[in-house]
């Protein structure tokens, strides 16, 4: 088991699949008719060409570029630059996907073992695999799309952050930039989580000097008055004032992870105040980065590269409500459980009045989102080959109350993912990553469940459900939607009236 046995199950469908999906779709269908002439622009070595539809960076291209270099090296030097070209044809650039997605399950088994220690290896492999079918990274994997290259490296980023390597986790940051620039949001948060990690081994240190009492025979006065201070903090009497160094700097003792929110921010203020410098050096790549991103959106006019009057930010707060809820319904054994319920439901009782209050926000902030900020894009309105467009249409505007009658479900998906998310990661980390999706998905104008596949992976990794009944109906629950789109797009087309060609549906 492990990173071979994921490798190799993952190819098991990816090759049949590609396979079958080339010979059905043997020409670029959506999205494809502007990535494909661009990569095989460049394949021509026409660099200076660019569709001005395209609203991405050229990263996946170039990715494509030196993964049909590494299948033919040396390619150029033998033969013809027209064989090279030759090479890029539309099934060996669909296969850039293929072989991206196998190095993303490899990484997510990777990430797991690294979020928990002592996991079995086999339950790890396994997970890793039921990841890999999620339907809307397993669909893509076999068009070309920026998608499944974008998760790639955002991961392969994360990675190299959580093993403290943070030149190369900046450095792919950069390449996950380049291949969709919205990725900088997720470079932020990964730099956040990596901060974070170097601060909480700061404080797990600070706890075992406070907690450790010295073996000398005879002990000084110091180690007198740290026995003593702990025995007052043990019984309640006094509060701990004693001092810990860290680099040699005093620094003062650090409340409990029970404490709330304002506590637990002070304590990392306080610890990120005394490391300011060693975070300075370690981060500075990933700001440099920032900078650079800054000056590129104030150069170009915007965050995106072309067709930017389709493209332009939007206030969608609903999006947010949306994610929340698909992203549940992607995790149903989790977090629609009678178990669940009944944790939410007691928490909710044992914390009120508080919990009252922040339900009615909730409540608040979801009924104005739906009203005020709900967008209806036109090509969500117009295209039926999404199923985005079903959604919205038999669903969310059936009737005029349709969409405030799913407020409940929204408040419950995401008091849900935050009551999961609490148990293993500080209250710090739920904000940093509720705001690294909001910046995400709310200036999104257009309903792309595609948005939701980086951040519903850092969910449901960070989640660290051990239970493998659950990852089992997950499993179920994936391939089954895998194999209903891939039937649909494969074996169910239809046309337009007006316009020819063949249309299939797609996520």
């Amino acid at each position: 088991m492990g990173r071979l046995t994921v490798a190799l199950i993952v190819s098991s469908w990816i090759i049949p699949i590609s396979i079958l999906v080339n010979h059905i779709v043997p020409e670029p269908y959506m999205d494809e008719i502007f990535h494909i002439p661009q990569a095989q622009q460049y394949c021509a070595g026409n660099f200076k060409s660019w569709d001005p539809m395209i609203t991405t960076p050229p990263g996946l291209y170039f990715l494509s570029l030196a993964y049909i270099t590494s299948l033919f090296p040396g390619m150029l030097f033998i033969q013809r630059v027209s064989y090279f070209i030759n090479t890029c044809s539309i099934a060996i650039l669909r296969s850039t996907n293929g072989f991206l997605a196998v190095i993303c399950s490899i990484l997510v088994h990777d990430i797991i073992i690294s979020l928990n220690p002592s996991i079995d290896d086999k339950k790890a492999t396994l997970y890793a695999v039921i990841l890999a079918l999620y339907p809307l990274h397993w669909f893509f994997t076999f068009l070309y799309y920026t998608d499944v290259a974008s998760l790639t490296v955002v991961l392969a980023m994360y990675l190299m952050c959580l093993k403290k390597n943070y030149m190369s986790s900046a450095l792919l940051g950069a390449v996950a930039i380049f291949i969709r620039q919205t990725n900088i949001i997720w470079m932020l948060f990964v730099a956040c989580t990596g901060i974070l990690n170097i601060i909480q081994a700061k404080q797990k240190d600070l706890k075992n000097l406070s907690s450790v009492p010295k073996n000398d025979n005879f002990p000084s006065s110091k180690s007198i008055n740290n026995q003593s201070n702990l025995k007052k903090r043990k019984s309640g009497n006094a509060i701990d004032t004693t001092s810990h160094s860290i680099h040699g700097k005093s620094q003062p003792s650090l409340p409990d992870q029970s404490t709330g929110w304002f506590s637990e921010i002070w304590s990392i203020l306080l610890v990120a105040w005394n490391i300011k410098w060693e975070l300075f050096v370690s981060f500075s790549p990933f700001i440099a980065l920032f900078m650079a991103f800054v000056g590129f959106v104030f150069w170009n006019g915007s965050i995106v590269l072309g067709a930017k009057e389709a493209h332009t930010v939007s206030p969608h707060f609903a999006q947010l409500l949306y994610y929340g809820l698909v992203s549940v319904c992607f995790m149903g054994p989790v977090h629609f459980s009678t178990n669940q319920a009944a944790i939410l439901a007691k928490s909710f009782w044992k914390n009120r009045p508080f919990s009252f209050l922040l339900w009615f926000l909730a409540a608040i902030f979801s009924f104005l989102s739906v009203h005020y900020f709900s967008i209806a894009h036109p090509y969500l309105l117009a295209d039926n080959r999404h199923y985005p467009f079903y959604l919205w249409r038999k669903i969310i505007n059936s009737h005029w109350s349709t969409r405030y009658l799913l407020v409940p479900l929204y408040i419950y998906s995401w008091t849900s993912i935050f009551s999961i998310l609490a148990k293993f990661q500080k209250k710090i980390w739920l904000l940093a990553y509720f705001l690294a999706s909001s910046a995400v998905l709310i200036p999104a104008p257009l309903i792309e469940f595609r948005y939701y596949t980086i951040p519903f992976f850092f969910l449901v990794l960070h989640c660290r459900i051990t239970n493998n009944r659950k990852w089992a109906l997950m499993g179920f629950l994936y391939t089954s939607i895998n194999i209903f789109t891939i039937t649909m797009f494969s074996f169910r087309p239809f046309k337009w009236d007006h316009e020819p060609g063949i249309q299939r549906f797609i996520w």
